[in-house]
């Protein structure tokens, strides 16, 4: 029941993230409330992943060494970092078009070095397919994109200054509610 559980949270994140370029007119037509049914969508995708995982039982595919835990946390910060406003403030990320998706895709790859269960497989694995899925769809719709202004490297040092917090701050209630991410 877990399995199905996370794979439905799953369709239900796809759906809900692409509902804007798969039915546009349909979106548009919904007007400033399909904010809201999108947003109530994502909700329950994210309890659905959750419950469900959390349901799943531990079944071993892999193991990486003991020190793959610190190449992820390395990952996980710099995630959090480009889904940061770094990419739109900062110098750093400024050329780059989808730096919130890209942080996703690495915090999702992150996952799946350290967690070589079949669940996290489905889960991390089916996340990181979504945010490549996401670039594809977006480029496509939108093939032509103009960075911003840049933003200055101050800007990008205090990003990633909160990103270290932030990652601080994560880690300890990821290790209230399930494994320690620090070793």
């Amino acid at each position: 029941m877990g399995f199905v559980l996370m794979i439905l949270g799953l369709g239900l994140w796809w759906a809900a993230h692409l509902f804007k370029r798969v039915m546009p007119e349909r979106r548009a037509a919904m007007g400033n409330a399909g904010r809201g049914v999108v947003a109530l969508t994502l909700v329950g995708a994210i309890f659905l992943m959750l419950i469900g995982y959390r349901m799943t039982d531990y079944i071993h595919v892999w193991a990486l060494p003991a020190f793959v835990v610190h190449i992820n946390n390395t990952l996980v910060l710099i995630a959090i970092w480009m889904m940061s406003p770094a990419g739109q403030k900062g110098l750093l990320l400024n050329k780059m078009r989808h730096p919130m998706l890209a942080g996703f895709k690495l915090w999702a790859f992150a996952h799946l070095l350290v967690n070589g269960d079949l669940s996290s497989i489905v889960l991390f694995g089916g996340l990181l397919a979504w945010a490549v899925t996401e670039v594809i769809v977006i480029n496509r719709a939108e093939p032509d994109w103009t960075p911003g202004e840049p933003g200055t490297m101050g800007k990008d040092a205090m990003f990633f200054a909160a990103s270290i917090v932030l990652l601080v701050v994560i880690g300890f209630i990821h290790g209230l509610v399930g494994p320690s991410p620090f070793p």
